[in-house]
């Protein structure tokens, strides 16, 4: 009877998980018809969506493949007992700056950071690193903080970075402090 009602659960999953794709093929699918639409009808809001996307999915085939390498690598090569030593529950305030310098070296942004501290969680870190990391790889990336810069000037991208670190520190405090008494886990992937 229990085997029955498991594998019932697993059967409506894998339903409702069909059922998903279906439904993202088609809004796919429907976005090719608006922008097909719209460029035999010249209508240019159309044709700049599609423009965009283009654009978007560009870059999303040129960083992501080597990025995901990279990330495969880290998870492979990193050993779990130095991920715990300085991003860990026994790892000194040190870890900020490792977060913050592991954060700066990541490129892709988002796209990037979040599966690295997907691994990061995996190998023992502490929900206050991965909290700085993933706020500081959108704040503190070398190229954006050097574009910024020949911008608006060294000093205004000082200030703007040393502002920044103690409210990212703080936030990520608090957030871990959060999850912990609430005794929150990350979800396991779905195989």
């Amino acid at each position: 009877m229990e085997k029955d009602m498991k594998n019932n659960g697993m059967e409506k999953k894998k339903m409702e998980k069909k059922r998903k794709a279906k439904r993202d093929y088609l809004i796919f699918l429907g976005f090719l018809a608006i922008s097909l639409i719209s460029k035999l009808s010249s209508f240019d809001l159309g044709i700049r969506m599609w423009d965009n996307f283009l654009i978007f999915a560009k870059d999303m085939v040129l960083i992501l493949p080597p990025s995901f390498a990279l990330i495969g690598l880290f998870d492979a090569w990193a050993k779990r007992e130095s991920i715990e030593k300085h991003f860990g529950k026994t790892s000194s305030p040190l870890r900020f700056v490792w977060s913050v310098l592991l954060a700066m070296t990541t490129v892709g942004g988002t796209f990037v950071s979040f599966p690295l501290a997907n691994a990061l969680y995996h190998k023992g870190a502490k929900y206050s690193s991965i909290m700085t990391y993933v706020t500081a790889s959108s704040l503190f990336m070398i190229p954006m903080s050097i574009m910024e810069a020949s911008m608006l000037g060294i000093k205004f991208t000082a200030i703007r970075l040393l502002a920044s670190l103690p409210f990212i520190i703080i936030i990520s405090l608090l957030l871990e402090k959060h999850l912990e008494s609430t005794n929150y886990v990350l979800p396991l992937m779905e195989k």
